[in-house]
Parts: structure tokens; sequence; C-alpha cells
């Protein structure tokens, strides 16, 4: 009995011998974040995601195979515990939605008639499908036919429409699609999405600086969701409100109804959408990403800076606006008048952006009361400099010294803070510019008896938008065309009491394409005035050079004090941490183009926080056209005349600052937007429905 007692002893020992020995040679490690990350998982084992089950799915996030975002019916909660448990930002990983890029326009030319095919793969194999459109969508559905959880139908006008309640973000669409129109991506990465060469994009939508998807909003404007409509602006275009009443719109330049008839007035449209939602009592709800903990500086608080502090913070960031002024606004609170931009209305606006969760820090200068080494020591990661353009041209006359003349900017912005200015009875303002046609219209309301603009071009050449100058002329400006300031004359007591001006005549265009001025010697002429304001021009103040700091000091610009970038990813050329766009990168420039631009260096700034490379957006069209978009004649157009800017009578509006340009009613801004061809690349839709629909 003890024998065999010992002898079944010996023989466990030598097993348990080699199993030890085993185990080590045979070990499987498995990573403890696998049961974590599976611990925060749904549980349901569906396969949605493409995995068999939630384990594997859990191991294809740890191997980097898939996004914390990988199950398709987890909470946003879920997905950033499992970007937490991987080290990764939370901020990029929100729920992925499918979007279907191609929903505009029937009319493209047939290339084939084809019968019995029933998938959009196989009609993708004839040459493309049947269309001349070589990116648009095949409507046969293959798309819907992948989708397991019925978040696509197939709309009304033949093309799928997504559900995102209904949409989980599997990808099977995507993979379906034979030409990319169905893509599904996070909230973050649509919103940091740029129109590129290769997409199914109207020639408006191709011009517009901010990228704005303008036939689909005015598209939700025809069915009544004007709440869809701001929603689809604000996904390229925070500032909707101000755009909708300063942006001389240059994507109606573009619009195919145009070619045929009057241009559909986009602007008027966008401002309708913009305000319904705030005469609407309620703003409509801005979805933002997980705080990722990064913080991010921005210098400036204008259309730049709060355009790219909106979207930093959408996708997940802190953002810290610093500016030098009281409020937030920039050029568009202290350089636009009351009169095109009430200051209730942008205080609105602004408002809803910080109520996002940015802080704002007011009445504080870069390089004075703080500076870069401040910023890196609290902790900010990455900086944004959209210090904007404030610093006036001088007339470099003589005399341009003497008591009663002022500069463009300056003189705006301290009217708009309320300053009483000595102006007298008769003012001329120098230039031809937006800001010159502000400052004369200003000074119109504040009770001068006399307001000349000095120009020394003519209207033709002058680069203010049109509008502007109608209007100008309808109120009584008197302009003064083809004359160069000389000198400034003043009386005993320095103020002034006449502008020197040199007849021109128009020579050989410029380096800008206009006619250069030429002076008519002996021409000297002299107009009387009690006030000058010059408004040739501004660069931005780069006293902030002057900080003690030797890093600030390495900081780059160029001849024109604009900070030097690379003008595709705004990236600083000498300090990587830093961005810029905007005035301070460009000069002075559309607002829509600030905007356009302060959303451009937030997807830098991200992949500059993310350790990725900074490249270029891919095809970026920036400004390009698409070459097959571009038409000559748009056959089947029955003109239909364009919604007209209500605005008050001139009599009435020269006596106050209260706002000119007035919104289109419901009715007619309803019949402007069936004025639209719900044109996308090379297609439009024909113009019978449009007629039937505006005529009902």
């Amino acid at each position: 009995m003890t024998e065999a007692l010992l002898f079944m002893l010996g023989i466990g020992g030598v097993c348990g011998l080699v199993l030890s020995y085993a185990s080590k040679i045979f070990y499987v490690y498995e990573d403890p974040r696998i049961a974590m990350i599976e611990n925060n998982l749904a549980g349901a084992n569906c396969g949605g995601c493409g995995y068999a089950g939630c384990s594997s799915a859990a191991q294809a996030v740890v191997e980097g195979k898939a996004s914390p975002s990988v199950c398709v019916i987890s909470s946003s909660e879920g997905i950033a515990k499992v970007a937490e448990i991987m080290g990764m930002d939370p901020g990029s990983a929100s729920p992925r939605v499918a979007n279907n890029t191609c929903d505009g326009g029937k009319r493209a030319n047939t290339k084939y008639h084809y019968l019995g095919v029933n998938s959009c793969k196989a009609l993708s194999g004839f040459f493309g499908g049947q269309r001349e459109c070589g990116v648009g969508c095949l409507g046969l559905g293959d798309c819907i036919k992948a989708c397991n959880f019925g978040a696509i139908d197939m709309g009304p006008d033949g093309f799928p429409v997504v559900d995102e309640t209904m949409c989980v973000g599997c990808g099977a669409c995507e993979n379906a699609c034979p030409k990319n129109i169905l893509q599904v991506k996070t909230m973050s990465e649509r919103l940091l999405d740029f129109n590129q060469e290769d997409g199914a994009l109207a020639p408006c939508s191709q011009r517009c600086p901010a990228e704005i998807n303008i036939p689909k909003y005015i598209s939700e404007i025809k069915k009544g969701d004007y709440k869809a409509a701001v929603q689809t602006i604000r996904m390229r275009n925070p500032l909707l409100l101000s755009c909708g009443r300063v942006c001389p719109h240059p994507c109606e330049d573009l619009c195919r109804r145009g070619i045929e008839d009057e241009p559909v007035s986009i602007n008027q449209l966008k401002r309708f959408a913009a305000d319904y939602e705030m005469k609407s009592g309620t703003r409509v709800p801005i979805t933002c990403a997980p705080d990722n903990g990064r913080k991010v500086a921005v210098i400036g608080g204008g259309p730049a800076g709060l355009s790219c502090a909106y979207f930093l913070r959408r996708v997940g960031y802190q953002v810290t606006i610093f500016e030098a002024m009281p409020k937030l606004g920039g050029i568009i609170r202290y350089g636009i008048p009351e009169y095109r931009l009430p200051k209730k209305v942008l205080d609105w606006e602004i408002e809803g952006i910080t109520r996002l969760g940015i802080e704002t820090r007011t009445n504080v200068r870069f390089g004075s009361d703080f500076g870069l080494g401040s910023l890196v020591t609290a902790g900010y990661e990455a900086i944004f400099m959209g210090i904007g353009a404030w610093k006036d041209y001088s007339l470099g006359i003589p005399g341009d010294h003497l008591e009663g003349c002022y500069n463009g900017i300056n003189f705006l912005s301290r009217s708009a803070m309320g300053e009483k200015l000595p102006l007298g009875k008769k003012a001329c303002v120098i230039g031809g510019g937006n800001t010159a046609v502000d400052c004369a219209r200003t000074m119109l309301r504040l009770g001068l008896e006399k307001v000349y603009m000095v120009y020394r071009r003519t209207r033709k050449e002058m680069p203010a938008n049109e509008v502007e100058i109608v209007a100008s002329e309808h109120e009584g400006i008197d302009f003064v065309f083809l004359a160069a300031p000389s000198k400034v004359i003043g009386n005993e007591d320095g103020h002034v009491t006449h502008l020197e001006y040199l007849k021109m005549e128009l020579g050989e265009p410029d380096a800008s394409g206009r006619r250069r001025p030429v002076p008519v010697e002996g021409s000297e002429t002299l107009l009387e005035v009690d006030t000058i304001v010059t408004a040739i021009g501004q660069s931005p103040d780069a006293s902030f050079k002057e900080e003690t700091s030797r890093r600030i000091s390495e900081l780059a610009l160029t001849r024109w004090s604009t900070i030097d970038n690379d003008p595709t990813t705004l990236q600083s050329t000498s300090i990587p941490y830093i961005f810029t766009g905007g005035d301070s990168a460009t000069g002075p420039a559309l607002v829509v183009d600030a905007i356009g631009a302060g959303r451009r260096a937030a997807r830098s700034i991200d992949l500059f926080l993310k350790g990725e490379k900074i490249a270029p957006v891919e095809k970026s069209l920036q400004g390009k056209r698409i070459e097959e978009s571009v038409f000559t004649t748009v056959p089947g157009i029955t003109p239909i005349k364009r919604a007209e800017m209500p605005e008050l009578p001139v009599n009435e509006r020269i006596r106050s600052f209260v706002e000119v340009d007035q919104v289109l009613p419901e009715d007619q801004a309803l019949k402007e937007a069936n004025r639209c061809l719900n044109c996308c690349r090379t297609c439009y839709n024909p113009d019978n429905s449009i007629k039937e629909s505006y005529n009902a």
C-alpha cells in the first residue's frame, strides 16, 4: 500500500514538472485590455461589427484593426471607455453614421440604355453606369439591400436616404456601394471633412469658401425642415447669422440657374434659416465629441478664431479664446456697422458657440498681458493665431496728421464702442473697398450733411460689394472718381478744411488686372471738408513680436506683416505648434474666407495633437473648379423672377442704425428655394417640377 502511494505521488510529481515545463513552452499571453474592452461592449454577440462576437471585436481593437467605436450598438459612454482603455483620444471615438454624399439632380446625359441589371455593382461594370456622371449614385439600392438595420430607404428622387437614428455605422452600405457615395464616418470626421476634386459637388458648393453643402440646405428649406437646414449649414459654418448678412455670396456667381436666368438667392436663404432659429425661441442642439483633455489656445475672437474654436470644441478639445477687445467678434463686431450686422444678433450667435464649453478671456492682449511662454506653461499644446488685420494703412501725404483725419478701421471700431467723435458737417472717405463704404454710410447716419467717397479709379474698378455701392448711391453718398489725394489742407488751428486731389485717367492694366490710374498734370482740385477718413487697406499688427520671449521672436512674418504659414495646412513655417488663418495669414479678405480657414486650421491642429502627419487634404478643391461641372448652357430653364431683398426705405434708414436689409418672408423663401435646380456635379433637376411647385 505504501509502495503504491509513493508510486502515485512520483507519477504526480513527474506530471507536474512536465506540465510546468510545457506551460512555459506553450504559454499564450492574453492582453488584459481585451477583457476590459469586452466588458464595455454591448455583449450581444450580434456580429453587426463584422467580427465573430464581442471577444473577437475586443481583440481587434487591441490589435489596432478596429476603432473604439467598433460596436454598432454601443453607447457613446461605452465608446469613450474603450478609447480610454486603449489610451486613445475619446474625442475621435464618437459613433459612426452613414451619409449619402450624392442627393441632387436627375438630369445627366444617358450614355446607353440597359435591360435586366438590378445591381449597382453590376451596372457600374458597364462603363461606370448608364449616365455620363462618373461619380453619381446609380440608384439601384445595393446599399439598401446590404443594411441589416433598416436605416436606408430609397427616397422619392431615386437616391438612398439614411435614417441616422437607425444607423449603427456598421459600414455594410459603404462596402456595397461601387461609387463610394455612401460614407460611414464619425461626427468628428464629418466636421473636418473637406471638398475634393472627385466629390459629387454642385458648382455653388465648389465656390463656397466655407464649403457648405448648399443644395442640401436649400432642399431642406423646400421641405420646411428649417432645423435640418441650420444643422447642414453649421456643419461647415458656425456664423450663419453673420454670414447671412455680410457675405458677398461668391457661390451665386456659379449658380447653374444663373447661366440661363438670375441665380438663386443663396445667401438670403441661408439668412432665412439662420433667422428662423434665432426667432424660434430655441436653439438647434449642437453635439460635441467626448472631452479628450487636450488644451488649445485661440488668440483672437474674430471669425477665424471663433470658427477654429468651434470645430475644435466639437471634436473634443478644451479651447480657450483670448481676445484683446472687450467682446468677442473681432472685425465683424468692431468693423461692420450696426445697420449691416446688429450687435444683438452677433451676441446671440457667439453665445451659441461659447456655450459649447469654450472658455473666453477678453481685454487681454497677446504680447503684453500674456505671451507664448505663459500659454505653453499653462498646458496649451497648440495655438491658433487669428489676430486679424487691424493696422490701417496711412495716406502718406502732407497734412494727413491734422485734426479731423481718421483711419478707417480705427474710426469704425471707435464708433462701434459708442465714442462720440467730432466730425463736422462735411466729410470724405478715401478708398473704394467695403471698409470705405461702411465709413461713408456710418457718417451719414451720424448726421453729417454731405459725405463724399474719393476713389482713384472708376466705379467699375471699385472692390466693394456691388450691393453696398448701390445702397450708398441710394442714400446720397457723392462719388468722386479718378481722384488721387495729394495734400490735406488745414486752418491756423490745425483742423482739416480741404482735401487736395489730382484728377486721374486710366492707363494700362496693372498686376491686379485693373487699369492703372495716371495723374493728369496741373489738375489739382480742392474739396471742402471738415473730416477725412482714410480706408485704403489694413495689415496685421505685429507688435506682439516685441515680447521678450526668444521663441516668439522666431515666428516668421511675411513682408506684409502676415504670419508666414503653409497655405494648405495653415501651420506656421517656423513654430510647429502655432497655426494661423484669416486676415492674419492672408491680409484683409472675406469673413467667409476666415471661417473656412478656421475649420481648415482645426483639422491640422487635430492631426498635430494626435501625432499624425499634417498633410494637405488630398485632391482639395480650395478655390479650384471641377471641369466637368462647368456648363455653358442649361437647357429647359424657364426664367422665374428672383426674390428681392426686403429693405428699409432710404428716408427711414439714414436717420438711424436700424438694420437695412431684412429677412425674406417664409412664403418668399419657399418660392426662392424652389428656384434651385438641386444640382450635383453634372446633374440638375428638370425645370417643370420647379415651376409647378413655385406657382402652387
